[in-house]
């Protein structure tokens, strides 16, 4: 049965969103809001969100039963294992625990139950500080490494402007826009929009003239499913 919160839940469908056109709603915690790209569940949810934190806002201490990962967009995002400014790439596992808060406020592309249950991998990284390979494959793109298992690959990828390649589908892919534009099947995606394409063959892709840094995450869709109830 379809929860009241479920937001592009069919994981077999194409999903495009333009965060300019989603309103920001607000979440359980003040100061805290959110636009939902995806989500399977209620509060306890399989999620994909832009969140913004106001200056000063902070969640009670709590536990990820299914896992955490995000990019902190904007600001600075802190709890006590340090201050992660714009360009950090975190991954709280299932099973780890923290106290969300931002004194100077931010913005954060999270992704919540999108785990294997037996991750126990804690990764915090300056993407902005880590070096962009060339894909040998796709002239004109350049790759940055920042997670692989079984379950998932997720990296940063840098387009020349004018470059068309293609994202590998096998599994699913999403992209998530950090800078510049890129388009795909006719439609233009700037930045902190996002796409997601079901499990099946290549999808091509053409940066604009300014190029393009995106998120890109794949493999993963294949293991979509509803969070256990809480």
């Amino acid at each position: 049965m379809i929860q009241p919160m479920d937001v592009n839940a069919d994981f077999a469908r194409r999903a495009a969103l333009h965060s300019n056109e989603i309103p920001w709603r607000q979440s359980p915690i003040k100061g805290v809001a959110r636009r939902m790209l995806d989500r399977l569940g209620d509060e306890v949810a399989r999620a994909t969100s832009i969140v913004r934190y106001d200056p000063g806002s902070a969640f009670a201490p709590h536990v990820h039963g299914g896992g955490e990962q995000f990019i902190v967009l904007e600001g600075v995002f802190q709890d006590e294992h340090g201050d992660f400014p714009a360009g950090s790439y975190i991954r709280n596992p299932p099973g780890s625990s923290h106290t969300p808060r931002s004194g100077p406020g931010c913005v954060i592309f999270v992704k919540l139950w999108q785990f294997d249950p037996t991750d126990r991998a804690h990764i915090r990284l300056a993407m902005d500080r880590m070096e962009a390979i060339p894909d040998p494959l796709r002239p004109g793109v350049a790759v940055t490494p920042l997670y692989r298992d079984a379950v998932e690959t997720v990296r940063r990828e840098f387009w020349q402007p004018g470059t068309t390649a293609a994202i590998e589908r096998d599994g699913g892919a999403e992209i998530f826009v950090l800078n510049g534009t890129v388009e795909e099947s006719g439609e233009r995606f700037g930045r902190h929009d996002w796409l997601r394409l079901p499990h099946g063959e290549t999808a091509p892709l053409t940066a604009g003239e300014e190029g393009a840094e995106l998120y890109v995450k794949t493999g993963h869709l294949r293991h979509a499913k509803r969070p256990p109830a809480a």
